[in-house]
């Protein structure tokens, strides 16, 4: 693809909107994986006998392994989630807009 052709993709409203929506999506997940760790790590920090708390009805679990258990579970879930949107929309869109500059 020469200077000029990839101008003329950049120039178009489709890949303005594909940059829009996907910076928006990844945005989104980003914070939904970067405060629920955060949080984590500040309770840690500062709150540490809240994830020392045993579980309930267990002896030795504290409520800090299943809550950074479903950290790292969510992160996997909201990877896959991109994985997903990116490979259905984004990829139309993009066929979309290379189909258009062919013509």
């Amino acid at each position: 693809m020469q200077m000029t052709e990839l101008a003329e993709v950049r120039g178009t409203p489709l890949f303005a909107a594909l940059v829009r929506r996907r910076r928006k999506f990844v945005a989104w997940l980003t914070a939904a994986t970067l405060i629920p760790y955060y949080t984590f790590i500040l309770v840690a920090a500062f709150a540490p006998d809240a994830l020392a708390t045993k579980f309930p009805g267990s002896a030795v679990m504290n409520v800090g392994w299943p809550v950074g258990a479903a950290l790292i579970v969510g992160t996997w879930l909201l990877t896959g989630v991109y994985v997903r949107r990116a490979n259905g929309e984004f990829d139309a869109l993009t066929a979309e807009i290379l189909a258009g500059e062919k013509q």
